[in-house]
């Protein structure tokens, strides 16, 4: 008898928590068309405010258009008045043990003397 009772209970209360739920989402009678009234004109209000941005946007993104192409000018008269480098670096490096060793070899020769005997290494 006890089992009757809870299931009996169990199902009664499922069935107004159901009916309660069916209550809450029924909308009333009237407010389908003030409420699409309103949604209407919040759409209306949306699209405006939209174009307006897009509106915004194209300024702002032709702005920025005008500047990049400013800046790539600027860029290349810069690029234009530097002078490339006479050498590179390795160029230079060479050049310089070039210049090292010709001095080298001429301060041997005015260090050495005008001796026209021979030197030999004693044994």
């Amino acid at each position: 008898m006890r089992s009757i009772t809870l299931s009996l209970l169990a199902t009664l209360l499922l069935t107004c928590a159901l009916a309660q739920a069916e209550e809450e989402t029924t909308p009333p009678a009237a407010a389908p068309s003030t409420e699409a009234q309103a949604l209407q004109e919040r759409l209306v209000q949306s699209e405006q405010l939209r174009n307006e941005e897009a509106a915004g946007n194209a300024a702002q993104l032709q702005r920025l258009r005008q500047e990049n192409q400013r800046l790539r000018l600027q860029l290349k008269e810069s690029q234009a008045q530097t002078q490339p480098a006479l050498l590179s670096e390795e160029q230079t490096w060479f050049a310089l043990g070039a210049g090292l060793s010709l001095i080298s070899v001429l301060l041997g020769a005015l260090l050495r003397g005008s001796r026209k005997t021979r030197r030999e290494w004693i044994n």
